[in-house]
């Protein structure tokens, strides 16, 4: 088991390495393109970094050994990862900012509010559409498909919504700005092509090290015999969340609050919409009460972040606690599930 944890620390240590690469390119990248911190947080950084769980669910659905481990590693981990964002990630925001208060001279959240209320606006409607459809009887095809359509299109509408108040962020002080040099331009002429270089190697390296912690991670959960139902819950989406985690902490520590948190309900929204409309295509997209009560304390986490959103006006790191209790809640309630033998 010894050798299993080293090669741990390895994939973890060169997806620390890629999501430093990663958010230096994005920064340059949104400072090049004169965007706003919100689209360079809440797009640019969420989907890339949103790449490496986006591969398991459709891994564990095309390539899985059998149809019903594929469906519930693939239902499993395309609904378990809104949930670690919205409850294990903000826990990990607050914490950050509580850690890194000294360095950053405040110790509340700089995010920019209109960003984060349509973020978390968007992910509520489109991860409650998805979660509702469940529960609608199997022959209901056509239905099924229409909400389908519906989370593809409100991913769509997002995006357009983000980039058009683009510009009056960067007017009232918003704009992307680079922390430092871009790493290449220090070997290379600093120039776009560089950039999209240095942002594909870095995207390169995330993907590959978070496929590498996924696969030891696996191959521990086999040693330790642990259920699929809790590898795909519960330590999948830990691994393959981790460049979105790193990411924001290192944008918290440097004081780009908005790209830090936008990152994270960026990827939410990515996540709680198209995801979930693969699922709802390629699998009958059905819950059983372990996935339920996720989906559920998933809403509660995102009801709790709008609330936060709406009537704080300033966001200290103890609000996030409660995200940190709702990660726990449902730790327990897992292990009671898997244990009782009604995952």
């Amino acid at each position: 088991m010894t050798y299993e944890i080293i090669i741990l620390l390895f994939w973890l240590v060169v997806i620390i390495a890629a999501a430093e690469i990663f958010t230096n390119a994005i920064e340059s990248l949104g400072s090049k393109l004169k965007f706003s911190e919100g689209v360079t947080g809440s797009i640019f950084a969420a989907v890339g970094t949103a790449l490496p769980e986006t591969m398991v669910p459709l891994v564990a659905i095309f390539g899985g050994s059998s149809e019903h481990v594929s469906e519930e590693v693939g239902v499993g981990a395309i609904l378990g990862a809104p949930f670690m964002l919205s409850t294990l990630a903000m826990f990990l925001v607050g914490l950050s900012m509580w850690k890194f208060k000294g360095s950053r001279k405040r110790d509340t959240l700089a995010a920019e509010r209109g960003g984060l209320r349509r973020d978390i606006e968007f992910f509520l409607f489109a991860f409650t559409l998805a979660f509702l459809v469940a529960f609608t009887p199997q022959e209901y095809r056509l239905v099924r498909v229409f909400v389908a359509l519906v989370l593809v299109l409100t991913y769509f509408y997002y995006v357009l919504e983000t980039v058009k108040a683009s510009a009056a962020l960067v007017k009232d002080g918003h704009a992307t700005e680079e922390s430092k040099g871009l790493y290449l331009g220090k070997i290379l002429q600093d120039h776009m092509g560089i950039v999209v270089l240095q942002l594909l190697i870095g995207l390169g390296l995330i993907i590959l090290g978070a496929k590498g912690f996924v696969g030891g991670v696996e191959h521990l959960a086999e040693i330790l015999r642990i259920p699929v139902i809790a590898l795909s819950l519960l330590i999948v989406p830990i691994a393959t969340e981790l460049p979105e985690k790193i990411n924001s902490i290192l944008w918290i520590r440097k004081g780009k609050d908005t790209m830090a948190v936008g990152n994270i309900t960026g990827a939410m929204v990515f996540q709680g919409s198209l995801l979930p409309a693969i699922g709802i295509f390629l699998t009958p997209w059905t819950l059983n009460m372990t996935v339920l009560a996720s989906s559920v304390i998933t809403i509660l986490a995102g009801l709790w972040l709008y609330f936060l959103a709406m009537r704080v006006k300033k966001i200290t790191p103890l609000p996030f606690l409660v995200n940190g209790v709702l990660y726990s809640i449902f730790v327990f309630i897992a292990i009671f599930m898997i244990m009782g033998g009604n995952g």
